[in-house]
């Protein structure tokens, strides 16, 4: 007799806008999240950027910001370390990709 697989209703929110950094974007995701999860959801969070760099590390601070590190050791985007302040959550190097990579 074979098992009956719940259905799951995933959903998915995109947050988009230009490639100018420093508008709010990643904060307006992390936020949204954070309501999500106070409403009882499972959140997660994937963010993608357009470098042609593997990482945040290797560019220069002045043209991107902040970088955050991972616990596993990734040098990634500043708004990684909102989600992961918001969501209360570890986020690891999958949930964080490149051109380069």
């Amino acid at each position: 007799m074979a098992k009956k697989l719940k259905k799951i209703n995933t959903k998915y929110i995109f947050v988009v806008g230009g490639v100018m950094s420093g508008v709010g974007k990643g904060i307006t995701a992390a936020s949204i999240g954070r309501i999500l999860v106070g409403r009882g959801f499972k959140v997660g969070a994937i963010k993608i950027d357009p470098y042609i760099n593997v990482d945040a590390g290797t560019m220069n601070p002045t043209e991107h910001g902040e970088v955050f590190v991972t616990e596993d050791g990734d040098e990634t985007d500043q708004d990684i370390g909102n989600y992961e302040r918001f969501l209360n959550k570890n986020i690891y190097k999958e949930n964080y990709m490149t051109t380069g990579r």
